[in-house]
């Protein structure tokens, strides 16, 4: 009878404080924001993913009421600021770009993280896609993709390409490319996207996989010729060049693209609140038109939805990566 009595007085206890423990944190998701919000963005200050950050942070911080912060964490292919994220408070405190390489690719290019893309971080929404765009030396005497097939086929050694580095969203296409394409490619991995698109429109380097916002300048000045587009349908501000796909590649499509996400065990409503206040910053004209001069495609949507678009890029890059037989530890 004791233990029975005990139980119940424990089971009381339990009635009694659940509806505190409710309220205390409905309260602390109304409250929230009740102060600065840190971002962490896992590259260098200056870089694409940086501006894409600071883009929005003003619009966001407007929405929620308290300023957001900038902290950049790079190195590592994203790996230490995903794992600051990663490991830091549930609170709505701390979030992180999560983007092609730390949601997408990372998984299958190392043995071990310190953290797992699916299970320490929580999708807020998708931020934008860069499309990726096949780019020639304009001394290389080729205009489309069935003359650019026809060249790299009488290079005997193999053709050379840049990218900014091994693993990252340039190389994954090239390689996805080359299964598709059949031709002798010989990566030469730079570090950062400037100065491996500076060696080809300078001569060092025949080609690469641009992204809009390294290659925009570039190709409007001349000094790069673009051969296609890797998305399904012709870009804005691009609309001159076609698609690979229309070219004959079909279906091919790579892309960067980023996301917002926090650690795992986020509430909910904390969620929601960092969602809409994307949302509503990305549909915003100040941001929309920054997107444009940098060629980015703002990609507005629900946490549901990236979770389900990052997953399909694991899938996807997993498997280029299976069968390239990349590895970076």
């Amino acid at each position: 009878m004791k233990t029975l009595r005990t139980s119940l007085a424990f089971t009381r206890s339990l009635v009694l404080l659940a509806p505190l423990a409710l309220a205390a944190t409905v309260a602390s998701a109304q409250g929230y924001p009740t102060r600065p919000i840190e971002w962490v963005v896992p590259y260098p200050a200056g870089g694409g993913s940086d501006v894409v950050a600071r883009s929005l942070t003003d619009a966001m911080g407007k929405l929620l009421g308290q300023p957001i912060i900038i902290n950049n964490k790079p190195g590592a292919a994203t790996n230490i600021g995903a794992d600051y994220v990663a490991h830091a408070k549930a609170d709505g405190y701390t979030i992180l770009t999560g983007d092609t390489a730390t949601l997408g690719a990372n998984p299958a290019l190392y043995t071990k993280l310190s953290y797992s893309a699916e299970k320490d971080l929580t999708p807020i929404g998708l931020l934008a896609r860069f499309p990726m765009i096949l780019v020639v030396n304009p001394a290389i005497p080729v205009k489309n993709l069935a003359e650019f097939m026809a060249w790299a086929k009488t290079q005997k050694a193999g053709v050379s390409y840049a990218t900014p580095g091994a693993g990252s969203p340039h190389h994954l296409a090239t390689e996805l490319f080359r299964g598709k394409s059949g031709l002798n490619l010989v990566h030469v991995p730079y570090r950062g996207a400037a100065p491996a698109v500076q060696d080809v429109a300078g001569g060092q380097l025949p080609f690469m996989f641009v992204d809009t916002a390294s290659g925009m300048g570039f190709i409007n000045s001349g000094r790069l010729r673009a051969i296609g587009v890797a998305s399904p349908k012709r870009v804005k501000n691009f609309e001159t060049i076609p698609t690979l796909d229309e070219q004959g590649m079909k279906g091919f499509e790579a892309y960067a693209w980023q996301g917002l996400v926090a650690p795992a065990g986020t509430p909910e409503d904390v969620i929601a609140k960092l969602n809409k206040a994307l949302v509503d910053a990305l549909n915003s004209t100040p941001v929309k038109a920054r997107f444009q001069v940098l060629g980015l495609e703002p990609t507005p949507s629900t946490p549901a939805q990236m979770a389900t678009y990052a997953s399909a890029e694991r899938k996807k890059w997993a498997e280029v990566i299976r069968t390239s037989g990349i590895k970076l530890d």
